[in-house]
């Protein structure tokens, strides 16, 4: 079955064809690196994260590019309150970012570019951008006349007349249009600048991602992500500076994710209306919140809250619970599982991946889980009431079976942790083990539940008992 995203651009799912066959070209605005990350920057890495999984699964060798913005005016402002260099901020919540991404278990990119490292690039495209008429230097700025693209507005559906009320020009600028944005902004006292044929400045905002992908992906690639807030005016004027410079389609597709609410309210750092990623992995694991910001479709909005993200927490440790069961993390392959739990496989197998080939959904891919893993439960609960054997060995593949699948949503990549049990604890459970070797079922529930009244739950299986805190 083919690939089907939805493009913002087109309005509607198209069947995935690769500029390329065989190859998958990606880019993601990535992070405005004036303070450190939030929930709003791993979801939209992870949105795009995980179509780049799903790619890869399907054979697709993948070009993963996620870029920093590493100068602007609040990186600048941030640096002046602190009194040091501009790149002091950009690099530790650079380095931030990228720990709490890895904690997340999102694959590294392909490319980290920065703008700071990308300015020849800018500088070439800006000059072809002059001389073919779309762009024009006034005062030491460089601007793109938005009316030299007849097709400006068509991602975002909005016509250049109707946005004209809403702009204006600023003290200071020397633009024709006030619709028309900086490709170069010339130098300020006190700001770092480069060195250009227009005047000493630093780049615009747009610029940067459009000769970033470009030199990267080439001039037309497949898949361009970001969050929906981005899609005016950022993603619109990539489209319009690109197109204009080339002539070729930028992005085949673009899949802008939904943003994070807290409390009905859209995540802003302007409004101080975020979380910190550090302080939530501070709190929740980081596999719960991972599973968390996929249980909702990547185009939708989702609610963010502490109280959400533990309930999160229980429902995913019914995910996990028949993998501990069956040590999944270290099981060999087995026969293929038959009768109804054999149906279960099979049909979360299929369901699975119609789900991921329906624009990604993630959300409904998990639904598919939760089926499986209620199956794989009850089959190793009757193997254990037969006594293990080839019902056990069948249920433990049924098991590997949910850990694969997971495992392509970049779930379950923690095994599970040893405990330091207090040695009355201890003691009781070896009591219960050897009770059981004995066939004292009687002495051994009551065991269980002697335990259980200590805040300690018991699990048996292939291996033995397993003792977890409640």
């Amino acid at each position: 079955m083919p690939i089907r995203i939805y493009d913002t651009l087109r309005r509607e799912k198209r069947e995935f064809e690769p500029v390329t066959p065989g190859k998958v070209g990606m880019y993601v605005c990535g992070m405005t690196v004036q303070n450190k990350p939030h929930v709003g920057h791993i979801r939209a890495s992870l949105s795009a994260e995980v179509m780049r999984r799903y790619f890869e699964h399907r054979g697709y060798e993948v070009t993963y590019v996620y870029n920093f913005t590493d100068v602007d005016d609040k990186i600048i402002a941030r640096a002046n309150e602190e009194g040091t260099e501009y790149a002091n901020v950009s690099d530790r919540n650079i380095d931030a970012y990228l720990k709490y991404a890895d904690l997340h278990n999102i694959k590294r990119a392909t490319f980290y570019p920065r703008a700071t490292q990308h300015i020849p690039e800018m500088h070439a495209m800006i000059a072809k951008l002059i001389a073919q008429d779309h762009a024009y230097a006034a005062g030491g700025d460089v601007y793109f006349d938005v009316r030299s693209k007849s097709d400006y507005g068509k991602l975002s559906g909005r016509r250049v007349d109707e946005l004209r009320e809403g702009y204006r020009i600023e003290p200071g600028e020397q633009k024709r249009d006030p619709l028309d944005f900086a490709l170069w902004k010339g130098a300020k006292e006190g700001e770092p600048a480069w060195a250009s044929p227009w005047g000493p400045g630093r780049p615009g905002w747009h610029i940067e991602c459009s000769a970033m992908a470009m030199k990267y992906l080439g001039e037309t690639f497949d898949v361009h992500g970001g969050g929906q807030d981005l899609i005016f005016p950022h993603h619109e004027n990539e489209i319009a500076q690109s197109e204009a410079c080339t002539n070729k389609p930028f992005a085949n597709f673009w899949t802008e994710n939904g943003l994070v609410n807290l409390g009905g309210a859209k995540m802003s750092k302007s409004d101080g209306n975020f979380f910190f990623i550090e302080d939530i992995a501070a709190q929740v694991d980081p596999e719960t919140t991972r599973f968390y910001l996929m249980s909702t479709h990547y185009r939708s909005p989702i609610e963010f809250s502490l109280e959400r993200l533990k309930e999160a927490g229980v429902a995913y440790q019914r995910l996990r619970t028949p993998l501990e069961r069956a040590g999944a993390w270290t099981a060999t392959p087995g026969p293929a599982p038959g009768g109804e739990l054999g149906v279960a496989v099979a049909d979360a197998d299929r369901l699975f991946h119609e789900a991921m080939d329906d624009d990604f959904n993630s959300a409904m891919a998990l639904g598919y889980l939760f089926d499986l893993s209620r199956a794989v439960n009850r089959a190793l609960d009757e193997a254990e009431a037969a006594g293990g054997g080839s019902a056990r060995t069948e249920a433990v593949e049924g098991a590997r079976k949910l850990f694969e699948l997971g495992s392509m949503l970049g779930l379950f990549w923690k095994a599970p942790a040893g405990e330091d049990w207090d040695v009355n604890i201890l003691s009781l459970a070896n009591e219960r083990i050897e009770a059981r070797k004995a066939k004292d079922w009687k002495k051994s529930d009551e065991l269980r539940d002697r335990l259980a009244e200590l805040g300690v739950v018991v699990e048996d299986g292939k291996s033995g008992q397993t003792l977890k805190k409640k």
